[in-house]
């Protein structure tokens, strides 16, 4: 078996077992959706209008929750010494651990989203539009997110850091996907923004691996 997938099972058995897998993030991002309408008010005509907004800026904040033990964990106990001197390249494995946060907490977010937004009164014809922008911004989120984690390796206040360089990161795919969803909203398709969405997660996932292998490189000097 391939090195990089054994590293994406081991990725993926450690999110479920010390982690929790998605739950945390998806337990925030229920609570997120629920108190948001509640902040708002009741009237389901204000509601269906902001619904796909809501839901798209609950689910950026939700990938922030599991950043903080992509790389610590490693980095505590020596496996990422390890991994730096293995024969697959250290941004080939930093892109799998990227991968396996998407896998792990991206996915099932996306998969939640349109839930979400339909309970709280989105349109059911923008349920393909709210899924596509999830799993496409969700794999922008887990890459420029592994980039804060690698950043922020042995700081005392990781995830604070870690929020701090993430959140502006975190601007473009919340207006391009929110771009997308409003136009598709009002009827008027919002493949622009879609596609300015895919270009972004498209460059977070080329050179993100590049930035975190150099930030791991220099945490473990």
């Amino acid at each position: 078996m391939s090195p990089l997938l054994v590293l994406l099972r081991r990725e993926l058995a450690l999110t479920w077992g010390r982690g929790g897998g998605p739950l945390p993030a998806l337990a925030f991002y229920a609570g997120v959706t629920t108190l948001l309408p509640l902040a708002v008010g009741p009237q389901p005509e204000r509601l269906a209008v902001i619904a796909p907004g809501l839901a798209w800026l609950a689910l950026a904040l939700a990938s922030l929750l599991s950043l903080e033990r992509l790389f610590e964990r490693d980095f505590e106990d020596g496996a990422l010494d390890l991994l730096a001197l293995g024969e697959p390249p250290l941004e080939a494995v930093c892109a799998i651990k990227a991968l396996a946060q998407w896998l792990a907490t991206g996915l099932p977010l996306a998969l939640a989203a349109p839930v979400a937004a339909l309970m709280m009164g989105a349109p059911l014809a923008l349920t393909p539009m709210i899924v596509a922008c999830a799993l496409v911004g969700g794999l922008a989120f887990a890459f420029v997110g592994g980039l804060g984690a690698a950043l922020a390796l042995g700081s005392r206040r990781g995830g604070v850091l870690i929020a701090v360089i993430v959140l502006p990161l975190f601007a473009p795919p919340v207006i391009f996907g929110g771009g997308a969803l409003d136009l598709a909203a009002r009827g008027l398709g919002g493949m622009s923004g879609l596609l300015l969405l895919c270009a972004w997660s498209a460059a977070a996932v080329a050179l993100s691996p590049l930035a975190m292998a150099a930030a791991c490189r220099n945490a473990l000097d």
